[in-house]
């Protein structure tokens, strides 16, 4: 789950991260009022989307009047942000967030994520912090560092110091940075956070360090201990099927294919996604229906896949072992005679009560191109877009 900056913000300061002041706005007269409260004379306007690159795309804008505050307040607000992170459709701005402006002497960089390969977590690192990070990482990755935290030993201060010394910072600032990188691991690991940026990490013109940007993402597993956490989700920046999926406890994720999958089991689905690539498709989802799934569960699966406008074909790759084939096989006949079908649909089931439901499938008089085998099913629903196109 992904949360925006002043949230972030919000839950470090409460491991006493140090962070600007400021306050967030919903309209031009919040954005306003905050920048009165906070005082002058310099203020950040910023645009809050979960998505990064809003500096680029004209969402951080720094002002100094309460009059370019209400300016760029009534801008920004409402406008749909294209950043490299958001895809051509954008995200529409809903939320600013006013802070105070800050000196700034260097720009950093300071991440801290989980290393599933080594079972750890990884504080990335870099001297070259700032808007174009991606650009260091692709044209110089000898600038980006790696540190490791060993899970039994836990955070000790050598490893901030070696971060400070990465960072190339000098005299007070390696006891800020150690305090800095200590209160970061013990925040990540207390809310179960999955990733942490700080981008940029700045040493103000007083010499002090300051996170004047954080993106947070949490483990969806973990939240379950976190009410507060779950408190702060925003709704509308998340994609309206992954919600509806959620409902019915689906497994589900857009992606930018034209192949709509449904599958029982996460290791199926993506050998099915693999699959449909390998024909010279690209899937439109990822959607595990799990192996408990029930006939309400299957319709619910189908009618978001066929709500996609992308989906111009429909791949039902099942293997039945705790999900039972009849099962599936009536939940996608009662949402196609709930939704209609417009588009190819190749359904191939094998394992528990796999002749029900091949069964249920024929006497249902739907046009459905039965599939031997995986191969074949991904060869056949590759072939009926192509022809149907």
């Amino acid at each position: 789950m992904n949360i925006h900056e002043y949230q972030a913000k919000a839950v470090l300061a409460e491991f006493g991260v140090p962070v600007p002041k400021g306050i967030p706005a919903m309209s031009v007269e919040e954005a306003v009022k905050a920048a009165e409260q906070l005082g002058g004379p310099v203020w950040v306007v910023k645009a809050q989307i979960h998505a990064g690159g809003r500096g680029k795309a004209g969402g951080v804008k720094v002002v100094k009047s309460i009059e370019d505050v209400r300016k760029e307040a009534e801008r920004m607000l409402g406008l749909t942000l294209v950043t490299h992170q958001t895809g051509p459709q954008g995200k529409q701005v809903n939320r600013l967030y006013i802070e105070e402006g800050s000196s700034i002497g260097r720009e950093l960089y300071l991440s801290a994520l989980l290393d599933r390969a080594k079972s750890r977590i990884a504080f990335i690192v870099s001297t070259e912090g700032g808007m174009d990070i991606e650009e260091v990482a692709h044209k110089t990755p000898e600038k980006i560092l790696t540190f490791h935290v060993d899970p039994a030993a836990g955070y000790s201060p050598y490893i901030g110091r070696n971060i400070a010394y990465a960072l190339k910072l000098e005299g007070d600032q390696v006891k800020q940075c150690v305090s800095l990188v200590e209160k970061l691991y013990t925040a990540f690991l207390a809310k179960d956070m999955s990733q942490l940026e700080i981008n940029p990490l700045i040493v103000t013109g007083e010499g002090n360090l300051l996170c004047l940007d954080a993106k947070v993402n949490f483990d969806d597993n973990g939240l379950f201990r976190h009410k507060d956490i779950q408190a702060l989700r925003d709704e509308t920046e998340e994609d309206p099927k992954e919600l509806e999926a959620a409902q019915y406890d689906l497994n589900y994720v857009a992606l930018d294919g034209t192949i709509g999958c449904m599958v029982n089991g996460a290791g199926l689905a993506m050998a099915t996604m693999d699959i449909i690539k390998l024909y010279g498709a690209e899937p439109a989802n990822f959607l595990d229906v799990g192996g408990g799934a029930t006939t309400e569960k299957v319709t619910a699966a189908f009618k978001i896949i066929t709500a996609d406008p992308n989906v111009n074909g429909i791949l039902v790759n099942i293997f039945g072992g705790i999900m039972k084939c009849d099962v599936i096989a009536e939940g996608v006949v009662a949402a196609v005679k709930e939704v209609g079908l417009k588009v190819p649909l190749v359904v191939r089931l094998e394992g528990t009560n796999v002749e029900l439901g091949k069964q249920i499938l024929r006497d249902s008089g739907l046009n459905v191109i039965p599939a031997d085998n995986l191969d074949d099913a991904a060869r056949k629903v590759v072939a009926a877009v192509k022809e149907a196109a």
